[in-house]
């Protein structure tokens, strides 16, 4: 248990994946200009992550491992996200129309999100059971999620301070974004 609960806080603060793998930039800088579409993202996120842990993960050690066929691990895993995002897709297309709309093209993005693919892979190469990979994908996610509404209430606080013409938009949000990656290392010797 106490291995899992590792895994989890080192995947979400400690590893996370944003600010310290730098993996996910394009939903985490293009959707986080508000919070409620940011905790909407993360959400998805969360979601598919996980799932996709799950699945790759009984994948790889039932059908790939045995058939000899781990070569091909890559290439299975981008279709079962992608199949995973197109099911996360409709569920909030049809559950919450604003938040789909909100979310624009960057849920579809989910797919090409190379975190989900990342944990996936991380998974496979750190040899985590089905169990642990699962925790990790849940604690990555978790770390998107943080990172993302950090950023986003950050972002919105902003719109009220008078900043330099030179830095509005994506350049201020650049340099937030490597503070906050500073801060994350603040958690390094945790675990």
């Amino acid at each position: 248990m106490t291995d899992l609960i590792k895994i989890a806080v080192g995947a979400a603060i400690i590893n996370n994946v944003v600010l310290s793998q730098f993996l996910g930039l394009c939903p985490f800088l293009g959707v986080s200009k508000k919070i409620k579409t940011a905790a909407g993202m993360g959400s998805a996120v969360i979601f598919v992550i996980t799932i996709a842990s799950f699945c790759t993960g009984i994948i790889y050690k039932y059908i790939l491992v045995p058939a000899d066929i781990t070569y091909l691990n890559t290439i299975v895993f981008i279709l079962v996200i992608a199949a995973l995002v197109q099911f996360v897709e409709m569920v909030v297309k049809k559950i919450s129309p604003a938040l789909y709309k909100a979310l624009g093209v960057y849920l579809p993005l989910i797919t090409t999100n190379c975190a989900v693919l990342g944990v996936a892979l991380t998974n496979v190469q750190k040899e985590y059971g089905i169990a642990e990979g699962v925790v990790n994908g849940f604690g990555t996610s978790l770390g998107f999620m943080i990172a993302i509404v950090i950023l986003a209430g950050i972002r919105e606080k902003m719109e009220y301070n008078n900043i330099s013409p030179a830095l509005r938009g994506m350049p201020i949000t650049l340099i937030t974004a490597g503070l906050m990656a500073i801060a994350f290392c603040g958690f390094a010797g945790l675990l």
